[in-house]
């Protein structure tokens, strides 16, 4: 399995995935995956096997602790350009015959690599409570309720810090 940036050609696989995972009012719509690929060019991922896209990770670098819901948008601002701030996460999604087979995993430690290579403070996301075991068991630690309203759920508040992951023994 190789993982590496998007690109436009990946679009019609990342967005059936996106829709295999999400209610469709917590799907990101597909013209606002087009643009992330074209806003985030190093934190846009996929993983891609024998030419097949089994899942996804993307996200804004963000000057925020928590995931703001202006990422989800057209509009939202990337910092790449600009040093610290945090990666947010506003997708990670694998295709349904490519779960539990370690892509999201996979997907998951690459930004944390790009996180550590380019000297962010770390990565953050948030998640339904039911995944929050899912993302502690790689390093994220549960912050509490977010503050986050999109698509009218309840989400929790999830942060990975690189000093935190290098001190677990």
């Amino acid at each position: 399995m190789e993982i590496r940036t998007a690109n436009l050609s990946d679009l019609s696989a990342i967005y059936a995935i996106e829709l295999e995972n999400f209610s469709s009012e917590e799907a990101i719509a597909h013209e606002i995956l087009a643009r992330h690929i074209e806003l985030f060019p190093t934190t846009f991922l996929v993983a891609e096997q024998d030419g097949q896209i089994l899942g996804f990770l993307e996200g804004p670098v963000r000057p925020e602790r928590h995931l703001q819901d202006s990422s989800f948008t057209l509009s939202v601002e990337d910092y790449s350009s600009q040093s610290g701030g945090y990666i947010s996460i506003t997708s990670l999604s694998v295709s349904k015959e490519a779960q539990k087979k370690g892509v999201g995993k996979q997907l998951l430690e690459a930004m944390k690599k790009i996180a550590i290579k380019d000297r962010r403070a770390g990565i953050n996301l948030t998640c339904h409570d039911y995944l929050i075991p899912y993302y502690e068991k790689h390093g994220f630690i549960n912050e509490g309720l977010s503050q986050s309203t999109y698509a009218d759920e309840i989400w929790y508040d999830m942060v990975w810090e690189p000093y935190l992951e290098s001190t677990k023994i």
